[in-house]
């Protein structure tokens, strides 16, 4: 049976990852007019990979730090980050912040990928490779593999999806027994169809002639509303019409019952009445030590959830409430705290991670 598994890039902007997800899967990532004539990545891209018993979907985000909700509303969803370093820069500051985001997410397996080894000599590639594993030391990627490539040569290609083909062998099958969610990172309109959505099925099963809920409603105003409810027209993965959709794919769903302007990324897709919206959230929050100022009652903040970002006001419960350790402590920090959303209702699941 064909093991199905997400994979997201990671790392700074022009340390090819983009670039990286072409020459293991031959397909261009980058969609979009103006990331074309621009260059750089601006908003998620995908591809995927045949690797015979490990099918593998690439979430190719964004590495410059103005599109940071972007490579948030991506990476979610993954099951292992590719973390890209380019050997003619090192460590930089996005790989930092990406780095950082994974953890925050909770995600437990990856690799280390050093792009453009053909620009350097072995001496500097070595110092990046040292540079690598001091920045993840103690992390869940201090023992991950560190594959060295070129991907204008092709060099070092064939080795990396070996270790994808290893790394997807041992990585654990979501369960398809839990409440089927799909946080939709994409909406768009297809000539004679109708309305389609896209996202990576984060739990359950989705087939065709399912009768769904989209949440929060599109006019929704006030919680405890019901959403919108849709039919499921057809379901495709890896651009490929199938019966039915698993957790953990990347997954296309074409939508009866809704206009596709009606959809905005953040939404869910959920089995009827088994969900609903909310604007109050009691969680534990982590500070990273680094934190640059510290998190206090009142404050505003920015909180990702799947492929949500909303605003919320935060109100600490611990330390009397005047806030969770500033920067320079010495380990990261957590706290409970309640978050008002300020701008839009999302679907809360238990046991989600949220970074805000």
């Amino acid at each position: 049976m064909t093991k199905s598994i997400i994979i997201g890039t990671a790392g700074h902007i022009d340390h090819g990852k983009t670039a990286l997800v072409r020459a293991l899967t031959g397909v261009d990532a980058d969609r979009l007019p103006e990331e074309k004539r621009r260059g750089i990545t601006i908003d998620l891209g995908f591809a995927d990979l045949d690797l015979g018993d490990v099918r593998i979907g690439f979430v190719d985000v964004p590495g410059h730090e103005r599109f940071v909700k972007n490579m948030l509303a991506g990476a979610h969803g993954i099951d292992v980050v590719a973390l890209v370093i380019a050997a003619d820069e090192s460590v930089m500051p996005q790989t930092r912040e990406h780095f950082d985001i994974c953890r925050l997410l909770g995600v437990r397996q990856g690799l280390i990928v050093i792009t453009k080894k053909d620009l350097v000599e072995e001496d500097l590639l070595q110092l990046v490779r040292a540079e690598a594993e001091g920045l993840v030391a103690g992390s869940f990627l201090a023992d991950a593999p560190v594959i060295t490539v070129s991907s204008r040569t092709g060099e070092g290609i064939d080795e990396l999806k070996n270790m994808l083909r290893e790394i997807g062998q041992q990585t654990p099958s979501r369960s398809s027994d839990f409440v089927t969610r799909l946080p939709i990172d994409r909406a768009f309109t297809m000539r004679g169809f109708g309305a389609v959505v896209t996202g990576t099925l984060i739990a359950g099963e989705i087939s065709e002639g399912d009768e769904l809920e989209l949440l929060p409603a599109p006019s929704l105003t006030v919680g405890f509303l019901p959403g919108t409810h849709v039919r499921v027209r057809g379901v495709q993965v890896h651009g490929a019409s199938v019966v039915r959709a698993g957790a953990g794919q990347r997954t296309a769903i074409n939508l009866g019952g809704v206009e596709a302007a009606e959809i905005e990324r953040g939404m869910t897709l959920t089995v009827p009445g088994r969900l609903r919206p909310t604007q109050i959230v009691d969680t534990q929050v982590q500070m990273l030590a680094d934190a640059p100022r510290a998190l206090r009652s009142r404050q505003r903040v920015r909180v990702h959830l799947g492929a949500a970002e909303v605003f919320a006001r935060v109100r600490v419960l611990e330390a009397g409430g005047t806030g969770v350790p500033p920067r320079n402590h010495a380990q990261d920090a957590r706290a409970t705290v309640v978050l008002t959303l300020l701008t839009s209702d999302v679907s809360i699941t238990l046991g989600r991670n949220v970074v805000s």
